[in-house]
């Protein structure tokens, strides 16, 4: 039988109780104020990079000395994730008004700001090994699925992937990078595309749905480990899910207290570099526990990408 406090907020699917669950543990708070927290990532030298949404913060945290920085303040901005290029600089995906957006790219300091791409609403990116990325672009209901997917070159050539989605999210791409994983949070949806030799086009029959999730708001942010498998931040559901490399549930990682609605807010995702610690972002509206980092332990290790050589 249910928890009764469960019921009324975000019950585990029946299809999905019997999966292999793991339960998180607080690892660091962030505030004690509710902030929208987002886009986990790591630099070569093991510093943390993440986001506040609404009050346009990036932040830089030392795991070491558990020492939180303010690295830039994009007032207005939203935004919505943040990622390390190669060579270091900070490239940060901005919702702007939710109708255009933008990315800024800033050197590791925060020092010389530009923006690209501001007639898009950009939530999430991946690069790939050229140094080219893939993002999202973030509008789009099942009434109006006007959201898409896209492809940037080195030289920011803008090349369409997949279009008429509603409210594409989470981006990820496979370690051969032959795979690109997209969360289409208004649908409920998580598609897998087959990229071509070029990986600016699909490869013939590349699509597929292989999940539909259930319940309240719907995927967010995703990532990989080493063996390809997929991990997916539930929106207001308090808990992470695990999928192979052919996109079926292997397991989940609950956040403590979501039974009682703490800690719905789940938005990120990402495993320490070397290590096979899930680092999960969330916050807590409803029970007014401040905004966390959890941690739990993951199916593989790390994905060591082209980022970190």
């Amino acid at each position: 039988m249910k928890h009764a406090d469960e019921r009324l907020f975000a019950p585990i699917p029946p299809t999905e109780l019997g999966l292999d669950s793991r339960m998180a543990e607080p690892w660091f708070k962030v505030s004690d104020d509710t902030l929208q927290l987002e886009g986990l990532c790591f630099d070569r030298t093991g510093h943390l990079y993440f986001v506040e949404v609404f009050g346009g913060t990036v932040f830089r945290l030392d795991p070491g000395t558990r020492k939180l920085d303010e690295v830039l303040k994009l007032a207005g901005q939203n935004p919505a994730s943040v990622k390390i290029h190669k060579d270091g600089r900070l490239y940060i995906a901005c919702l702007g008004d939710f109708k255009a957006g933008g990315l800024v790219i800033v050197n590791p300091d925060g020092s010389g700001k530009r923006t690209i791409l501001q007639d898009y609403v950009v939530d999430d990116l991946v690069f790939d090994s050229e140094g080219g990325f893939y993002f999202t672009h973030f509008v789009g209901s099942p009434g109006d699925p006007s959201g898409g997917v896209f492809h940037v070159d080195p030289s920011e050539q803008v090349t369409p992937i997949a279009v008429n989605m509603a409210g594409p999210n989470g981006v990820a791409l496979s370690k051969d990078e032959r795979v690109l994983w997209i969360t289409e949070t208004n649908a409920n949806r998580l598609h897998r595309i087959d990229l071509a030799a070029d990986r600016k086009t699909i490869a013939p029959y590349g699509t597929s749905v292989p999940y539909y999730f259930t319940g309240y708001h719907g995927p967010d942010s995703c990532s990989i480990d080493a063996d390809d498998n997929l991990y997916v931040a539930m929106y207001h559901q308090g808990r992470v899910m695990a999928f192979n490399r052919f996109g079926f549930p292997i397991g989940q990682f609950l956040i403590p207290g979501r039974e009682q609605g703490h800690h719905l807010l789940t938005t990120h995702p990402m495993l320490v570099p070397g290590s096979t610690q899930l680092l999960i972002c969330t916050n807590d509206p409803i029970g007014k526990n401040g905004s966390w980092i959890f941690s739990a332990q993951g199916y593989a290790q790390s994905h060591r990408s082209y980022q970190f050589q």
